[in-house]
């Protein structure tokens, strides 16, 4: 099993944003987002990691590697799912100088119901992945989240997979519920009416990416 970290090319820009998918995906399935990004006008990298096989504390190391290769005065983060938790892991594990914003996009920040029901059996635990199940160990996170000006997003619109595990509180993506997304010391939090795996595709949740990276806070107007 590699665990190692691996290095991106150079970018050579002022600023930066990270993308990080999440469990069970890989970096292509935030393409979409990166291309809404890049006509907002930001420069964009995406991070693609083994979100089963390796634990939180190895993605993370691999992530600061990755934003180590990456030449920009500043880099933002946006982490969608299980990719939010590997941003803060790694900016707690080892605190970035050059970190701006980081936007969380449905991550179970405190837990999540759906992997705690998965983890009770071998076929479950395997679901979830040694990434998951190291954050519900470490369980509550402490100063995971206070190294960043935070934006979270969270969905309410009920429709995933998690549903079927039944007791998911609600409001609920399908698969986080927003209780589990709310962060301590957030700059701002913002739900919307889209399900866990449609944020990736939503234009209304790229439009409120755009807006905190930018701005420092989400658009209002838009719910």
């Amino acid at each position: 099993m590699n665990c190692e970290p691996e290095l991106s090319a150079e970018t050579g820009v002022k600023e930066v944003v990270v993308l990080v998918h999440g469990l069970w995906m890989r970096g292509w399935v935030m393409r979409l987002l990166g291309l809404r990004l890049r006509r907002c006008g930001f420069h964009v990298a995406v991070f693609s990691y083994p979100s089963l096989r390796c634990s939180l504390s190895q993605n993370a190391l691999r992530l600061s590697r990755f934003a180590a290769g990456i030449a920009a005065a500043r880099v933002h983060f946006v982490g969608h799912s299980l990719g939010g938790l590997v941003v803060l892991q790694m900016l707690a594990d080892y605190p970035q100088t050059r970190a701006g914003r980081v936007v969380l996009m449905g991550t179970p920040y405190r837990a999540s119901h759906v992997a705690r029901k998965l983890s009770r059996t071998a076929p479950g635990k395997w679901l979830v992945g040694r990434g998951m199940a190291q954050w519900l160990d470490q369980y509550p996170p402490g100063r995971a989240a206070q190294q960043c000006e935070a934006g979270v997003i969270s969905g309410c619109r009920s429709l995933g997979s998690g549903k079927l595990l039944g007791g998911l509180p609600r409001p609920n993506d399908g698969v986080v519920a927003v209780e589990e997304t709310l962060v301590p010391g957030a700059r701002d939090q913002i739900m919307l009416k889209v399900s866990h795996s449609g944020m990736l595709v939503s234009t209304k949740v790229a439009r409120q990416v755009c807006a905190f990276l930018r701005d420092g806070h989400f658009l209002r107007e838009q719910s």
